[in-house]
């Protein structure tokens, strides 16, 4: 029986003293911990367990963390985390108070950057080595890892022309797990591979380019014509022309990402060499476990499932309300089968945000665009321009990258794109890269825009009714947020109401303290009052439901009836609902015609802090969204009435 390797390893130190011949065991003993784990624990497995061999290999031959490792996207740094001294804590990942799913520069000192978002490794790998130079250490290695999906982001792209220039010691690897750039040609390629890759090769190279530049280091008409020829070989080899060459890297690949000992070749030949280089390695997402290979897109995060089968585990919870995505993807349906001109545009999130539901029917009018959220907030633009209804999905995180765009593109010219922003409010485990904290402030101060939040999915089909007749209508850009998972109600395919935009309504007469509530909390908000009751205790509930343009009509009436006003929103105390009431109050203090004397305000919202990682019931008590905590605020608002 052989002996256990990953137990040996609680350091890359130790990784570094197994033999080569040892590290094929070394990653299958890495899959199956990872497998294990992530089967109780969930997170998400097809990336991590594709990236396994290239992970042990580079660590294996750089010296991290003295060389710099980033991530792109960081939910592929499972094996990452493991060879780093965080093995004996993997089972909190993800967890609250656990070890975050993402690299964290405050995590550990081999976290060189934070990645939750993509196509930002090549940059900050660039920042880095720049910096490297500038302070003459031109030995570290700066190694950014990026994914097929990653490298077609809009800053990927930028970070890509312009790294040519600076005369720098990086390495990008394309973790290539879908597509194929360039087409391997079998032994041959291997062998071509493995030369151009070897020391040896790259000295003779090296005295090739001197003696023909005369050692001045600038190209001639000699040197571009070797250049040209080398590239046309490998282009003729490779079946077409190398756009990474084109661009200035020195290009080697397609490689196994799966063999690791060649992986550990491939790479020391490519340490000895500096300058800029991408190495371009193919691998399987979910390799390893069958049913995550064949299933790539469900078993990207596909929550528990048994190790031994891979079989997602599910529970037998009796009838539940839908999940506000599939409200959204059923309801977008409906409207698009009445109307031809509507479309729907998502940014690599058509599963999540359930554009699929759509896609089957109308697949020519659902457009993914890739992680491309700038592209795909003016590409909904340019649509609207032509007379078409699009429903822009993008998750509430991603969209502060569109937000120039939504800006200059789409509220500056008054086009009515329907933005749909998902996962709004806080998603859970994957923490503070994703939650959904900051698009009511960041989008309440762009002017013709109108903003507002469902407070159930009854409401979320009429909203989405009322989007859809005011683009019909050309009117403004429409806002509608709404949070990730289960709604309420069981019975949700209600008959969809246009609304009068910009009014609110009241839920609960009540005396002395007023609520006011925007989006899916409120239904927490409910629970308590009705609980409240039994005590005497009698708070007015007033649902927002727009946070633009706001109900001031109503508003003022309700000044002059409730002392004190306590809001309750899912997004951040500074620049959401809270923002908004204290600033209408300060107008109204303003207002000669204000009868009454400004009722006092109190608040529930995000602090003014980033959320940390952890299932959303310990959340919302650190946060105070829970009903114990909304009770608490809502009969200290009550004892200031006596």
């Amino acid at each position: 029986m052989k002996e256990n390797l990953l137990s040996k390893i609680q350091s890359v130190e130790d990784l570094r003293k197994l033999s080569v011949q040892e590290l094929p065991q070394l990653c299958e003993e890495l899959r199956q911990f990872i497998i294990e784990q992530t089967a109780k624990h969930p997170g998400h497995l097809g990336s991590s367990l594709g990236v396994i061999e290239l992970t042990v290999a580079i660590h294996y031959v750089f010296d991290t963390p003295n060389d710099k490792l980033i991530w792109d996207v960081g939910h592929q740094a499972y094996c990452h985390k493991i060879l780093t001294g965080r093995k004996d804590q993997f089972s909190t990942n993800r967890r609250y108070g656990g070890i975050s799913g993402f690299p964290r520069r405050e995590e550990s000192e081999f976290d060189a950057f934070g990645t939750g978002h993509s196509s930002t490794s090549i940059s900050a790998a660039l920042g880095m080595a720049v910096a490297a130079k500038m302070d003459g250490n031109m030995k570290r290695n700066h190694i950014a890892v990026i994914g097929d999906g990653a490298i077609g982001g809009g800053m990927a792209f930028e970070a890509m022309n312009q790294a040519p220039y600076r005369d720098v010691n990086m390495l990008v690897i394309l973790n290539d797990n879908k597509i194929s750039i360039d087409q391997s040609t079998g032994a041959m390629s291997k062998y071509l591979l493995s030369i151009t890759a070897s020391p040896a090769y790259n000295r003779l190279k090296s005295r090739m380019w001197n003696f023909f530049t005369f050692r001045t280091n600038h190209p001639n008409r000699v040197t571009n014509f070797f250049s040209k020829m080398g590239n046309s070989v490998k282009g003729w080899l490779f079946g077409g022309s190398n756009w990474f060459q084109s661009l200035g890297y020195r290009y080697f690949g397609p490689a196994d990402g799966h063999d690791v000992i060649y992986m550990v070749k491939m790479l020391k030949g490519l340490k000895s060499l500096p300058g800029l280089k991408l190495f371009h390695v193919l691998t399987v997402k979910g390799k390893g476990l069958e049913v995550a290979e064949q299933n790539q897109t469900q078993y990207h995060a596909p929550g528990q499932f048994d190790p031994e089968t891979g079989l997602i585990i599910k529970t037998d919870v009796g009838k539940q309300p839908p999940k506000y995505q599939d409200v959204f993807g059923n309801t977008i349906l409906e409207f698009a089968r009445e109307d031809e001109k509507v479309v729907g545009i998502t940014p690599a999130m058509a599963t999540g945000c359930s554009l699929t539901i759509m896609d089957k029917v109308f697949p020519n009018r659902v457009f993914d665009v890739g992680i491309a959220e700038q592209h795909a907030v003016t590409f909904s633009a340019g649509l609207a321009t032509e007379g078409y209804i699009p429903f822009c999905n993008i998750y509430s995180s991603f969209l502060q990258r569109g937000y120039d765009q939504v800006i200059h593109d789409v509220a500056l010219q008054k086009l009515p794109v329907i933005f749909c922003i998902d996962r709004a409010g806080l998603v859970g485990e994957d923490g503070s890269t994703h939650q959904g904290a900051f698009d009511l402030a960041f989008l309440r101060c762009i002017p013709d825009l109108v903003i507002t939040s469902p407070l159930n999915e009854h409401e979320l089909r009429n909203l989405m009714l009322t989007a859809y007749q005011n683009a019909k209508n050309h009117g403004l850009p429409f806002v509608i947020r709404y949070p990730r998972g289960r709604g309420v109600l069981t019975d949700w395919h209600n008959e969809p109401q246009v609304l009068p935009i910009g009014k609110g309504r009241m839920l609960r007469e009540g005396e002395k303290v007023l609520v006011l509530t925007l989006g899916p909390l409120g239904n927490s908000v409910t629970h308590v009052i009705e609980k409240l009751q039994h005590e005497d205790i009698r708070p007015a509930h007033f649902d927002v439901r727009f946070l633009k343009p706001l109900d001031d009509r109503a508003l003022e009436e309700l000044a002059n009836q409730y002392s004190v006003w306590v809001t309750v929103e899912d997004g951040t105390e500074k620049g959401g609902l809270f923002s908004e009431i204290s600033e209408f109050l300060d107008c109204r203090d303003e207002k000669s015609y204000a009868s009454t004397k400004r009722p006092h305000l109190m608040h529930v919202a995000l602090p003014d802090q980033f959320i940390t990682h952890g299932d959303i019931p310990n959340l919302y008590k650190e946060v105070g969204f829970d009903e114990v905590s909304i009770e608490k605020v809502i009969r200290d608002a009550w004892k200031k009435t006596l």
